[in-house]
């Protein structure tokens, strides 16, 4: 546990950080950001998409202004319309997104009163005439008269103005002041207002304010459903017409049952009694509703007031409905910001939450989410703080997105099954700090993993190889074992003559190139370079990374050497240095591969007989003047791969058992019919050589030679024509026997 100190602590700190958030002793704006967007995204995705159409939506829209006029409209004209709403359309409740906070004085009364005071003040017939034209010319009286005994509900705001500026007259607040004297309610409070001439507002008896609450972000979620003002509580539009539509219940404050109101954080709830039962709507600590919006714009049906008024609309389309005034006619729209659009009709605002109040879709977001979120963040970063540490990777990762899926799961479950909102940024970025802390931990921690392999196997393996390793650095270990590997020697030819014939920093500069050509070889095919021997290279293959054609590898390798010495070659020339030619012995077997040395001195290399074997054939490729020679075991691996030509049994110093040895041509589909014609060939004269067929080993030979001239063909001509002159014996089992290394 020790070794992952660091990571707890680290991990602890960014818990209690979080938990500090989530309790509120601090807020962190960019979490509050994320959470609004989560909110947001939750709200379009869950909205049903369906038109209510219990509520529609009177639009002062581009062809009512056309027909009637520009708005403001004369006082006359909307009395017109409460009469025909009522008494035509027979609607259950009239709400106005709109405030009438000015005298109408379109009719001309205002100067025929002037008249009446100065000119014509001595004129009783026009006296007589004024005070007959005042009740058909008093368009607000007669708006006023039409409100009245009707469930019509005016619509005025508040404002927060420096000057506390007020106009009109408010209606009478629903809860007096003092209704919270003693409880701990975070009301939304203002300094001002715009509101409804006195005789409008005494008609209708009603009203509401249309002030949704803009969030941080300048998006409307909420609308305070009880604002406070001087004390007293005053309801908002959709509120007093949802009260008025159930026949004026008085509101009720809604608390848990059996808690201490002047300690809980804020009421929950507001509850409407009528005959048919309890509504109960749901409010934050602001005493605001989320608003349940249905959907995008158009969530509600839209009728053209110049359609009501001019008779056009079936009854049966507003009969019995909530109506709700508002406009969408350019330069009179009220457009907000909303979690569904950026440009949203003010008046939907309320036909949404009217329609969620009655169907009881309003989320719920109490003050108690703060104390589950509280609890979700600690459960979950106490999980991760101490469990993440102390696993893989890839089940650190398994558990971060069960721990992920849990709390969406939870979430979602609250928000579906119980209505309620709960916060889910905090937990996200706690998941997702936890996690990115100890992937990244364990990212630099593996970095030091790889150096450290680096620094083992860096100068033997390729860089290729030591990654691959450094995502497991367990299996891997300088530790001796025995394991099936190929090795391989390469030996410069006649090195000591060209060594002479150089200057010191000549041949320095020729072995570098040379070694340095060579060693690229071995690294790009997989090969662990083991030491430079002089000009020799010793490189072997299959660890300490697991290599299944380490055989292969090997044999490329060896034939690729062979391609890059002529490039070489020619290089050398060009400076008038000699050109370099090399053997190459390559075998595979058992060995013992790992660190081995003295405290001094350690190198990671391969050990056994399978190795001294590569070395003897390196030895013996000069004797049969071929430039590679692979072992047995080497050749069985890969006989179906790459065409060996079979150069003899052979029984090197130090073994008694003898062993074929081959000099591979290349691969299979690689070599010319020719070059396969002449293998075919000499296949015949080997079997005639051990067959103690001389005659006809000789007539093979010959003609192999006119092919192409080897020292091969030659080596066995000579080995002929002694053996005919002294016959071997019937015993003779065609091995060849070296006595030196």
């Amino acid at each position: 546990m020790k070794q992952h100190l660091i990571r707890f602590v680290l991990g602890g700190i960014i818990l209690l950080v979080l938990l500090g958030h989530s309790a509120r002793v601090y807020q962190i704006p960019l979490i509050n950001h994320l959470d609004s967007i989560i909110y947001d995204a939750k709200v379009r995705l869950t909205m049903p998409q369906r038109v209510d159409e219990r509520v529609v939506i009177l639009d002062i829209d581009e062809k009512s202004l056309a027909e009637v006029g520009r708005w403001p409209w004369g006082r006359d004209k909307l009395a017109g319309l409460m009469d025909r709403l009522f008494t035509q359309y027979k609607v259950s409740v009239v709400g106005f997104d709109v405030v009438f906070a000015e005298p109408d004085d379109s009719s001309g009364m205002k100067s025929l009163d002037a008249l009446a005071k100065k000119e014509l003040r001595d004129n009783s017939s026009f006296q007589s005439l004024v005070k007959d034209l005042r009740p058909r010319l008093d368009f607000d009286a007669r708006f006023a008269d039409s409100l009245k005994n009707r469930p019509v509900v005016l619509g005025y705001y508040f404002s927060n103005q420096s000057d506390a500026t007020t106009s009109g007259e408010l209606p009478p607040p629903v809860l007096p002041v003092g209704s919270f004297k003693g409880k701990n309610v975070a009301f939304t409070g203002w300094s001002g207002y715009g509101a409804n001439l006195p005789n409008l507002q005494q008609a209708a008896g009603v009203a509401g304010h249309f002030n949704p609450l803009v969030d941080f972000d300048g998006t409307s979620r909420r609308v305070p459903l009880l604002a406070e003002y001087k004390g007293a509580y005053y309801e908002s539009l959709s509120l007093a017409m949802v009260r008025l539509l159930l026949g004026g219940p008085k509101i009720v404050p809604g608390y848990p049952p059996g808690v201490d109101t002047r300690d809980y954080g804020a009421m929950e709830w507001l509850e409407l009694p009528t005959a048919r039962g309890t509504l109960r709507i749901p409010v934050d600590e602001n005493a605001a509703a989320l608003v349940p919006y249905r959907g995008y714009r158009g969530s509600f049906n839209y009728v053209s007031i110049a359609d009501v008024l001019a008779g056009r609309t079936p009854v049966e389309q507003l009969a019995g409905k909530i109506v709700l005034v508002g406009t969408t006619a350019p330069g009179l729209m009220d457009l907000r910001v909303t979690p569904v659009s950026n440009a949203y009709p003010g008046v939907e605002i309320h036909a949404n939450l009217i329609a969620g109040m009655l169907e009881g879709s309003v989320k719920y977001k109490p003050s108690y989410v703060l104390g589950a979120d509280v609890v979700l963040v600690f459960l979950a970063g106490g999980i991760m703080v101490f469990l993440l540490p102390l696993l893989t990777p890839f089940r650190a990762t398994v558990v971060s997105v069960i721990v992920l899926l849990a709390l969406l799961t939870i979430n979602t479950a609250f928000w579906y099954g119980g209505n309620l909102v709960l916060p889910l940024a905090n937990s996200l970025v706690l998941v997702a700090l936890l996690y990115a802390l100890n992937m990244s931990w364990g990212y630099f921690i593996e970095s030091r993993t790889k150096r450290q392999l680096t620094g083992l196997f860096g100068q033997y393996v390729p860089p290729e190889l030591v990654e691959e390793m450094s995502r497991d650095p367990e299996n891997y270990s300088m530790a001796g074992r025995k394991a099936e590997l190929t090795v391989l020697f390469s030996d410069v030819r006649g090195f000591t003559t060209i060594s002479e014939g150089l200057e010191p920093d000549e041949l320095a500069t020729l072995m570098n190139e040379y070694l340095g050509a060579m060693t690229k070889i071995v690294r790009k095919n997989r090969g662990t370079l083991d030491k430079y021997i002089g000009d020799a290279i010793m490189a072997f293959w299959g660890a300490p990374v697991d290599d299944a054609e380490h055989a292969k590898h090997a044999v490329i390798t060896a034939l690729e050497m062979h391609v890059a010495l002529i490039e070489l070659n020619k290089d050398l020339s060009a400076k008038g240095w000699p050109e370099l030619k090399i053997g190459i012995g390559v075998n595979t077997g058992v060995m013992t591969v790992g660190d081995m040395g003295s405290p001094v001195r350690q190198s990671y290399t391969v050990m056994g007989d399978a190795v001294n074997l590569g070395s003897r054939l390196e030895g013996i490729t000069k004797q049969y003047g071929v430039g590679t020679i692979a072992g047995e075991s080497t050749r069985e691996l890969l006989k179906k791969e790459v065409v060996f030509r079979e150069l003899d049994k052979v029984r090197v110093k130090g073994k008694d058992e003898p062993v074929g040895i081959y000099e591979p041509v290349g691969f299979e589909g690689n070599v010319s019919k020719d070059d396969l014609d002449e293998l075919k060939l000499w296949n015949q004269a080997l079997r005639a050589y051990r067959s103690q067929n001389w005659d006809q080993a000789e007539v093979l030979l010959l003609n192999l030679t006119r092919i192409k001239p080897r020292y091969l063909y030659e080596l066995y001509s000579l080995r002929v024509a002694h053996l005919r002159k002294e016959p071997p014996g019937e015993g003779w089992d065609g091995v060849t026997t070296f006595e030196t290394k």
